[in-house]
């Protein structure tokens, strides 16, 4: 018989609430979990600076799939040069040519059900992500894919998003974007990724440069996180631009707003410049972002392009220390907390 001392049932009642918790735990349950508050991110509840990186292969490329090994050193790289979310895509199956995409790159069947072994292999990427406390932001289907007709139907789409949000509820460090630059039945396939996962936070990048919310107030409204792709170049200075842009929504919407691919640099196909650029276009952009509360998701032109061209690493892998371009942005995004204004939060 255990005997307990006097004013110690507070702490035992601590103890079975912890183990209570513990037992309603998905299988597999990530450690880290992403929410939103006000305008920020939150991890496990304190201020998540997000920094993302877009990484749209992630899923089909040989090299980072090879190991979970050389995964996590991929990632501690990214790490170093401050990124802590990699904005992968479900759907890489245009004809576009870019790296690594083929018919079989895709999360899904035309008839809505799971590519299990695609879904395993994001799910390995989203375990090795979270055991360094970093998280996943996947774009469920692309615009590139669907002007090739590409393309589920209304209740094929709905019934792969909320099969994708029942296969990786146990991954709290995972968000959705429902598109790449696009909004064709957004608000149903909200509606059923919320309804099998109320938690799950959900975005959508509305439209190509400049094209700041849906058709519709009540996609915006659904939405947990605003990703916008902000004017670029063709537009006149972007790093002016775009900061404006995401002062609106801020100011608008009272949510968390991610520039999605601030500027471009790179090929003038597909909605890249059609001038030269400089690192410093980036640099200025983000800095300016961050001076609004906001946050950004870096974009590496390797993703215009095929293997066999300069912009591609060999590995089909957005390195950090590819090419001197990139690198100095890279090195502005590690030096975060030297260069942030005053009142950002680490």
């Amino acid at each position: 018989m255990v005997v307990l001392k006097e004013g110690s049932q507070p702490m035992i009642r601590s103890i079975l609430f912890f183990l209570l918790l513990t037992c309603h735990q998905l299988p597999g349950q990530t450690h880290h979990t992403i929410t939103v508050s006000g305008t920020r991110f939150l991890l496990n509840g304190e201020h998540f600076p997000y920094t993302g990186v877009s990484f749209f292969n992630a899923v089909y490329n040989k090299a980072f799939n090879q190991s979970s090994g050389e995964r996590k050193q991929w990632l501690e790289k990214f790490r170093k040069y401050g990124i802590n979310v990699l904005r992968v895509w479900g759907q890489w199956d245009s004809r576009r040519g870019y790296a690594d995409t083929c018919p079989e790159c895709t999360l899904y069947f035309p008839d809505g059900r799971l590519r299990e072994d695609h879904v395993e292999r994001l799910r390995s990427i989203l375990n090795d992500a979270d055991s360094l406390g970093m998280v996943v932001e996947l774009a469920l289907f692309s615009q590139e894919s669907w002007h090739a007709g590409i393309r589920l139907g209304e209740k094929e789409s709905e019934k792969a998003a909320a099969a994708l949000a029942v296969a990786l509820k146990a991954h709290r460090n995972l968000t959705f974007q429902i598109w790449n630059e696009f909004s064709w039945h957004t608000v149903e396939m909200i509606k059923a990724i919320k309804a099998v996962d109320p938690a799950r936070l959900v975005s959508n990048s509305p439209g190509g440069a400049g094209v700041l919310t849906g058709p519709t107030p009540a996609e915006t409204q659904l939405l947990d996180y605003l990703t916008p792709h902000s004017s670029r170049q063709r537009s006149g200075k972007p790093w002016e631009i775009g900061p404006a842009e995401i002062d609106y929504l801020l100011k608008r919407y009272r949510k968390p707003v991610v520039d999605d691919e601030p500027a471009r640099n790179g090929t003038p196909d597909f909605g890249g410049p059609g001038e030269k650029t400089f690192p410093t276009d980036h640099i200025l952009q983000i800095y300016k972002v961050w001076q609004l509360g906001a946050y950004v998701t870096y974009h590496h032109d390797m993703f215009q392009t095929g293997y066999g061209t300069p912009a591609v690493p060999p590995s089909g892998i957005p390195d950090p220390e590819f090419n001197p371009y990139h690198r100095a942005a890279f090195e502005f995004l590690a030096n975060r907390a030297r260069y942030a204004p005053a009142g950002y939060e680490f």
